[in-house]
């Protein structure tokens, strides 16, 4: 490969981008207000990343699936991210649902679960964070006591992404209350219809309002043995490795956003006058357009570099992972909130989509750890050097 390669993104990258904004354009984008408005799963936006394979990529052509490359997949939720963010949790959150069974569970495992999840039979959700247990996972509470060859599992969840959409769920859960402090958890796989899991009312939420977030309410739900995940007691270092890859996809997800606010946002400024000129004639408006810009080519060589770590495993991508999260969903916040300002009163009503945007980009600084917590990672991985 000559030097001119290493920062481009292959032919088959741009086709893929390429295909996917074709199906976002007609399926995703016209459905996208009114998703936010009613706050109603997309569905159309389901059926028509099912139909074109896109609704989990990342799944291996072992299991049926597509076979994507992190990068590829990053570039899938960034095309469907810059028209609806909601509909993007779809191949995000199926990602990082299924990820700790890719990552560390049994061949039999991944044959009952993957090809199910690649054919969009069953979709996947990712059950760690509980009220009393966030940023601090390894103070939960949900219990999964041994019996016979079963676990029973007591509990539950919070802020659990498209939570009563999807089949499967993999679920954290302290094994060994006796182990030193995050060693006695493991990981389950749990599906919907398990008697005694039930689901929580949907949260009222600022933004992604076509993405159900509820909790995982789990009344003594009996979960056969061959359903936990890898060994037990590895459940919380499992879902730390799972979190290194998944970060990269809200990057992308942030990086996607702030392209469809730019985008709109030098559409807009091109065609409105004001003073006898268009709004795009002022330098003012140019130097705050510049910066957009600037800032979020950076956020998308960042999310790139990180999802080539994220697709060889690198021992640095805890850190690339944490920064590309932290620092693209710090600039889709700003650029949302600069094409608000660029729209002036038009911006701050629903009849433009950059306000929707502005509230879809908070959530990218929340959920998969806080950018907070994306700096205690990062400093943790300097001082370890």
């Amino acid at each position: 490969m000559g030097s001119f390669d290493l920062f481009r993104t292959s032919e088959d990258h741009e086709e893929l981008r390429a295909a996917v904004r074709d199906v976002v354009e007609a399926k995703v984008a016209p459905h996208a207000a009114a998703v936010d408005a009613d706050a109603r799963y997309p569905q159309e936006a389901h059926d028509a990343l099912v139909a074109a394979d896109f609704h989990a990529p990342h799944v291996g052509e072992k299991y049926d699936g597509v076979g994507a490359d992190a990068l590829a997949t990053c570039i899938v939720i960034e095309e469907v991210a810059r028209a609806c963010v909601s509909s993007s949790l779809i191949p995000a959150v199926n990602k990082l649902g299924s990820m700790p069974v890719i990552l560390g569970g049994s061949d039999a495992l991944k044959e009952a679960y993957l090809p199910r999840l690649a054919r969009g039979e069953g979709f996947f959700s990712y059950g760690l964070s509980e009220r009393d247990a966030g940023s601090d996972t390894a103070s939960m509470k949900t219990r999964a006591k041994a019996d016979g060859d079963d676990f029973v599992l007591s509990g539950q969840k919070s802020w659990i992404t498209n939570a009563g959409v999807s089949e499967f769920y993999t679920v954290l859960a302290v094994t060994d209350p006796d182990a030193p402090r995050g060693k006695g958890i493991s990981a389950f796989v749990v599906e919907k219809s398990d008697p005694g899991f039930t689901f929580g009312e949907k949260e009222k939420k600022l933004g992604i309002k076509g993405s159900p977030t509820r909790e995982l309410l789990f009344d003594d739900v009996r979960i056969p043995g061959d359903r936990m995940i890898g060994e037990p007691g590895t459940g919380l270092q499992l879902a730390l490795r799972t979190l290194d890859h998944t970060r990269v996809t809200i990057g992308a997800q942030a990086v996607g956003l702030a392209q469809g606010a730019l985008d709109f946002a030098l559409g807009y400024v091109q065609e409105r006058r004001q003073f006898g000129k268009h709004v795009a004639d002022f330098q003012g408006i140019q130097f705050m357009l510049a910066d957009m810009a600037m800032e979020l080519e950076a956020a998308r060589q960042m999310v790139y570099v990180a999802a080539a770590k994220s697709e060889r495993e690198d021992d640095d991508l805890s850190f690339f992972g944490a920064a590309a999260k932290c620092f693209a969903s710090d600039v889709a916040m700003k650029v949302t909130t600069d094409a608000v300002q660029l729209l002036g009163g038009y911006g701050y009503t629903s009849d433009f989509p950059v306000e929707r945007m502005m509230r879809d980009a908070k959530i990218t600084q929340i959920y998969e750890g806080t950018n907070q917590v994306q700096r205690v990672v990062m400093a943790r991985q300097l001082l370890a050097r």
